[in-house]
């Protein structure tokens, strides 16, 4: 019998890259001590077992693509509203799904309630790595004092063989695991949460979910910088990504698509953590403007986009004098050199003397603002606690500002509006449009400027 040779190799868990001795650093991603070692077997089981696991749909044979089947599967439709926007309208039979977010974000908390509604109509297999069955059920029982569904079923188990075994005996409709970084291959030398186990483990539950038609939804750990633990590749072998924001101190939390193969990305649903766990907010905007103090200096009020849709955000400013040699910068909810940028057209362009004033920016209710459509917004903001003058109360700011003081025309600007009339402003403030492709709604006055000079005249002006 021939000897199976061995040798060692080093990956960073990081990035995923290898080499040949250990490094302190890594070259790639230059991450400090994360190179950990690995055993690899020439002929290893894992290897010869390949044939018989891989191939998504069996036995491969090309076929002219005027063969293939066109039909668009039937969506499972899901009972929580907000988590079926994200995912498009509903979960794709066989699709692999990735959520990620900050430990206790509550993750596990939006899986459990997602499986007890599911399992109402089709069976549910929730495995856990990191909690026992008794916990599970702890926080069933908190979540719904209800009746608990019969279709759900709890394993507590991390090896992937075993778990493979469960789905094959129950013959689940949706698999859940938490997390994929507690899952271990045993024929993989490398311990759980390595580069290699979450990357074999994951290519196998995708293979399982293309093959057999069964739904696979997958909890991730993220690292300190927020990104998903492991290698980049683990989102590329994934459907859709999802990740679970939000402000440890505020009660918001927001879902958001960062990939999906069947439906929009950068879609947000927006749940509150309650009691009784997420609890979903069908008017977002509704919800971020309840507590608004109107007719205050330092505030004003940004349409932003989430994806396809518009959301309404209070966005509040605070300008004092300095203490010190340098001015302070602090923005919260938005890009802290987009805030620089804004500061500087302010006091170039209009005349604002900021150079002795500390500058605050506050995005009401943990949001994070990536778009440059609130800039004009945020400029608003900052010009009004300076000039001591409120923003009047039923005016939104929708635009971009560049360099020269001028305002540029940001995307979906009718879905915008249409948002901010639904709720009852009065008066939009916008660029000045050379081309317009639709109609703006005729239930709101618009107000069209070229510069934030004029912008801020028209929003701060003495009634």
């Amino acid at each position: 019998m021939a000897k199976t040779k061995t040798h060692t190799r080093f990956v960073c868990q990081q990035c995923g890259r290898v080499a040949a001795s250990y490094m302190g650093k890594c070259p790639q991603c230059g991450a400090f001590d994360s190179m950990t070692e690995e055993v690899i077997h020439d002929e290893s089981a894992a290897k010869k077992n390949a044939v018989n696991i891989r191939g998504l749909t069996g036995r491969s044979e090309p076929q002219p693509i005027s063969k293939v089947g066109g039909e668009a599967e039937e969506r499972v439709p899901l009972a929580i509203g907000e988590f079926a926007r994200v995912l498009g309208g509903g979960i794709v039979p066989g699709s692999i799904v990735l959520v990620g977010g900050d430990p206790g974000i509550g993750k596990s908390t939006l899986m459990l309630q997602m499986a007890m509604e599911m399992a109402k109509t089709q069976k549910v297999l929730y495995v856990s790595g990191e909690e026992s069955e008794r916990q599970i059920k702890m926080r069933a029982v908190r979540l719904n004092d209800k009746k608990l569904p019969e279709q759900l079923l709890l394993v507590t188990e991390t090896n992937l063989e075993v778990i493979l075994n469960h789905v094959r005996a129950s013959q689940p409709d949706l698999l859940i695991v938490d997390s994929i970084q507690t899952v271990y291959l045993s024929e993989l030398d490398s311990s759980a949460g390595s580069v290699s186990q979450v990357r074999e483990c994951s290519s196998q539950l995708r293979e399982l979910a293309k093959s057999s038609g069964i739904s696979v939804f997958m909890i991730g750990h993220v690292t300190k910088e927020g990104n998903i633990a492991g290698p980049r590749v683990l989102e590329h072998i994934v459907d859709t990504v999802l990740y679970l924001e939000g402000d440890r101190f505020q009660a918001y939390r927001l879902l958001r698509s960062v990939k999906n193969r069947f439906g929009a990305t950068s879609e947000v649903g927006v749940f509150e953590m309650r009691e009784g766990g997420l609890s979903e907010v069908t008017n977002p905007s509704e919800a971020f403007l309840a507590e608004r103090l109107v007719n205050a200096a330092g505030s004003s009020i940004a349409v932003t986009m989430e994806g396809t849709r518009p959301i309404l955000v209070e966005i509040q400013g605070l300008t004092s004098p300095t203490q010190f040699g340098n001015a302070r910068r602090t923005p919260n909810g938005v890009d802290f050199n987009r805030l620089l940028l804004i500061t500087a057209v302010l006091t170039r362009r209009v005349g604002l003397k900021l150079a002795e004033q500390d500058v605050f920016v506050n995005v009401v209710g943990g949001i994070q603002i990536d778009e440059p459509a609130a800039d004009l917004a945020v400029a608003a903001a900052i010009a009004s606690s300076w000039k001591d003058l409120p923003v009047k109360a039923d005016v939104v700011f929708i635009g971009e500002i560049g360099l020269a003081g001028e305002l540029r025309m940001p995307s979906q600007m009718v879905a915008r509006l249409r948002e901010a009339q639904k709720l009852g402003f009065k008066t939009a403030i916008v660029p000045k449009a050379i081309r317009r492709g639709e109609e703006y709604p005729k239930g709101i006055e618009i107000v069209e400027v070229r510069s934030l000079d004029q912008a801020l005249d028209a929003a701060l002006k003495k009634s």
